[in-house]
């Protein structure tokens, strides 16, 4: 089957031209089928792509020396969208030249420049950053908002389930995936009136292809019990960089160790196949590639830092979302969801903050 193209901001991330082309050419010697549009300067893209002389064939090349700064304000970002690599790459999608653009670059920039090219699909409100995150088990669990909406109503969050499971069952061919609200607590009573809101319309909602399961608190998040956690971004994204930031202190408090004297430098040698499969395990660039989901469009972005091999995963994840149709599998989902199963709860409650913990 031959895909859409795929639009690469070739001049985003921290590692630049040659790692994002090197990462669409380690994609397509796993998927040929791929095709690209790669944006950015053309006598950086064109160096880049004489150590990967197979990809020429399968990509087109579009000039653009202008780049989005990592620390660049979004609505600045937005202002400069006609000039700029990411703005370009966005812009592809929505002129239906590439059915998905895949950027490094600066989430926030991204995210508003996708929202105003793009808009949001029919039903949904906002959309939300999902990402993946490592498990006890075969399989990551999705997560999302992780950062592209720091304050939620109970629609925003039955919106979010929604979605994540749609990403979940193409993604693993789930066919109901297990779906829980992140919370303080599992008990019914515990949390935000926001949160009982959402769980009560997901708790009565039918005909969605999702197992809704109630609330998770933070630190199960990796055990494999759940296939999607479903958060605002203010707490996905603490969440995300907790996990971050707990997987390399593991990492370097287990380098100190071994390092710590000749005993254990030998320990390490006979320990090193247990060590690398840790090491392996907890590898960002084994689950790298955060989408944008909600949009008339596939947005997908690719850790900052990633290498070569992280940004292949990200271009992996738009190419399976493009071939399984994403928004459509959305919007059918959406259609089972009742308009006015929120309404009367919401307007008694609003955006409550409840009472906590009880």
């Amino acid at each position: 089957m031959s895909l859409p193209r795929i639009a690469i901001d070739a001049m985003g991330g921290d590692h630049g031209v040659r790692t994002m082309v090197e990462g669409a050419a380690i994609a397509r010697r796993a998927h040929d089928k791929f095709k690209f549009l790669l944006v950015g300067d053309e006598t950086r893209i064109k160096a880049a792509l004489d150590e990967h002389p197979a990809m020429r064939g399968a990509s087109e090349i579009l000039h653009c020396e202008d780049v989005v700064a990592g620390d660049e304000k979004p609505s600045r970002a937005i202002r400069r969208a006609k000039t700029t690599s990411m703005g370009l790459a966005i812009n592809a999608v929505k002129e239906g030249d590439c059915g998905a653009a895949v950027s490094a670059g600066n989430t926030g920039a991204l995210m508003a420049m996708s929202k105003l090219a793009l808009r949001t699909m029919p039903g949904i409100d906002r959309p939300a950053l999902a990402g993946l995150m490592p498990t006890l088990e075969e399989h990551d669990v999705v997560m999302l908002d992780l950062g592209a909406n720091t304050d939620c109503d109970a629609r925003n969050l039955v919106q979010f389930a929604i979605m994540g499971a749609a990403y979940s069952r193409i993604i693993y061919d789930y066919d109901a995936p297990r779906v829980r609200l992140l919370n303080i607590g599992t008990e019914d009573i515990k949390g935000t009136d926001t949160l009982r809101d959402a769980a009560s319309a997901l708790q009565n909602a039918t005909g969605l292809d999702m197992q809704f399961d109630g609330f998770v608190e933070s630190d199960k998040i990796n055990r494999g019990e759940v296939d999607v956690v479903v958060t605002d971004g203010f707490s996905g994204n603490i969440a995300l960089k907790a996990i971050e930031g707990t997987a390399r202190f593991v990492t370097d408090l287990l380098k100190t160790a071994f390092t710590s004297s000749l005993r254990s430098k030998i320990g390490f040698l006979v320990s090193r196949p247990a060590t690398e499969l840790l090491r392996h395990h907890l590898d960002p660039n084994n689950h790298n590639g955060g989408v944008f989901l909600g949009l008339n469009g596939v947005i997908v972005k690719s850790h900052g830092s990633a290498n070569a091999k992280g940004v292949a995963n990200a271009v992996a994840v738009s190419a399976r979302l493009l071939e399984n149709d994403i928004t459509r599998r959305i919007a059918a989902d959406l259609s089972e969801l009742g308009e006015d199963m929120l309404k009367e709860r919401a307007s008694s409650n609003g955006n409550g903050n409840g009472d906590g913990a009880k």
